[in-house]
């Protein structure tokens, strides 16, 4: 049998830029490139103890309508980056940031394993596309999705 193996590597992006990370409209405007891409993909932005951007991965790439992550994709460089906390950000190619049952379980589920660690897990915005209805992102923090509270060690 002939095997043939397909390496692939993610981009890190370097924010040089002192940027503070408040808001759900931050996020946004820092990640407003990845509104019009054709596949999810899944970002996170590591904060310092001020809420400064410290860097920003892309931790994975999906498909058309879905993006696998696991939390050691998350935190893997967060901790090599000694951030306090982090916000995870993907986008919705539909255009439409309403999250799926599975993006709130995996919100979920990281935000429970950046407590173990002791990372606080601030928030999740998806990406969209501005509309009549919608400003373009949705906020899993805003509409009270996730517990983010009391995350922090």
């Amino acid at each position: 049998m002939n095997y043939v193996t397909a390496l692939i590597q993610l981009p890190l992006i370097r924010e040089t830029r002192k940027e503070r990370i408040r808001t759900p409209e931050d996020v946004a405007r820092v990640c407003s490139d990845i509104r019009d891409l054709a596949q999810e993909t899944f970002h996170v932005l590591m904060l310092n103890a001020k809420n400064n951007l410290i860097n920003r991965i892309m931790a994975t790439v999906g498909i058309v309508d879905a993006s696998l992550v696991h939390p050691r994709e998350i935190f893997r460089q967060a901790v090599a980056e000694n951030a306090a906390a982090v916000v995870l950000v993907h986008n919705h190619p539909s255009g439409d940031p309403t999250p799926s049952a599975e993006d709130i379980r995996i919100t979920r589920q990281i935000v429970e394993a950046g407590r173990i660690l002791g990372i606080q897990v601030t928030d999740h915005v998806i990406i969209g596309r501005e509309s009549e209805s919608s400003r373009g992102f949705l906020s899993m923090r805003e509409q009270g999705l996730c517990d983010f509270t009391g995350n922090k060690s």
